[in-house]
């Protein structure tokens, strides 16, 4: 079944200085990545619900808020009023994901699970009938700027037959260039996260456009 590609760059690599005019230069994606990290979880903390709030205002993009958390359930309802459209969580989490996606549902917000690299696929099973994304980390979640774990590419086509003709967005984050985006895609990943791909590029419309027809040619 041909998927639409769906582009979404990663706050995480914009400038937070001039926050509202980085995210006038990446209007043309359909979504944004917004990794919210604990210090527990991941050693990293980047953003609360007041900045997600805040840049609600200056953003019609798609709110796509993977909750890096130990404990997710503390966190859902404040991101959901703040202004998420989807929250995903990680499987590997402390708190029940089952719990945790009804949660998100009872916001009335989209929801997923989310994968480690060594979290196999079998671990998105369970949860496959009550998902609106799965989202497969390609690099070890924390840190951003590192390289596509190409083993990943194979848990996409697991996951992908897993999913069959369910309408769920298999999205995957990490590492993501022009060269990766091709094999995501082709292995079966439709929401495509990119940071300094986007990002870090001077014209950032051109990046978006280019990352799409890499990932449907």
């Amino acid at each position: 079944m041909k998927h639409t590609i769906k582009i979404a760059p990663s706050l995480l690599s914009a400038d937070f200085s001039c926050l509202s005019a980085e995210l006038k230069t990446v209007e043309k994606a359909e979504f944004l990545h917004i990794d919210i990290m604990d210090g527990h979880f991941v050693p990293n903390i980047t953003f609360g619900p007041p900045l997600v709030k805040a840049i609600r205002k200056e953003s019609g993009l798609f709110f796509d808020c993977h909750l890096m958390v130990t404990n997710p359930l503390k966190f859902i309802p404040a991101f959901a009023e703040a202004g998420a459209d989807i929250i995903t969580v990680h499987v590997e989490a402390e708190d029940d994901t089952a719990k945790c996606l009804q949660a998100i549902k009872a916001c009335g917000k989209k929801c997923g699970i989310v994968l480690n690299p060594d979290t196999p696929a079998e671990a998105a099973e369970p949860y496959l009938d009550d998902v609106d994304m799965v989202l497969l980390m390609s690099v070890y979640p924390g840190f951003g700027g590192q390289k596509y774990i190409p083993a990943v590419t194979a848990k996409i086509k697991a996951l992908k037959e897993k999913i069959g003709d369910r309408e769920i967005d298999l999205e995957i984050d990490g590492g993501i260039n022009l060269e990766t985006i091709r094999q995501a895609a082709e292995a079966g990943a439709n929401v495509i996260v990119g940071g300094t791909a986007v990002f870090g590029a001077e014209n950032r419309p051109a990046a978006i456009q280019k990352l799409r027809e890499a990932a449907v040619l």
